[in-house]
């Protein structure tokens, strides 16, 4: 089994690290820490090592626990939410995991949710987490 954990490290991507991880021993699955950028130029220098130090403070989690891991910071021009839903497609996980986190009707309208793209796009089951 695969289970994809979007992990930035928030608040709520950690506690969905956390669930990731439970289901992981329980189904003895490999997990994909996985972030994604529009692009990666010398402007998000600063957010690029941000995320990849939190990934491998996940990493080490997750592997400190027995459980196989991969992380993945994704650059490639999609949209990150487009780029999680193609992720999830190309290595075919079986189970999304992501946190979310409360925004007004109009917060959603205006800035638009990740995580709503990838619960109505996914091939698999998304699992959410406050």
């Amino acid at each position: 089994m695969k289970i994809m954990v979007c992990y930035t490290g928030s608040q709520s991507s950690r506690r969905a690290l956390e669930l990731a991880i439970q289901h992981a021993k329980i189904f003895t699955a490999k997990i994909f820490l996985v972030a994604s950028m529009k692009k990666g130029t010398a402007g998000e220098l600063e957010e690029i090592t941000r995320i990849e130090e939190a990934h491998q403070e996940a990493l080490e989690t997750v592997k400190n626990e027995g459980i196989d891991c991969e992380t993945r910071l994704l650059v490639r021009g999609f949209t990150p939410d487009e780029d999680l839903v193609h992720f999830a497609n190309e290595e075919d996980v079986d189970k999304i995991v992501i946190g979310i986190r409360k925004r007004s009707k109009t917060g959603k309208r205006i800035f638009g949710s990740t995580a709503q793209h990838v619960i109505l796009n996914a091939h698999c089951p998304v699992v959410t987490v406050k």
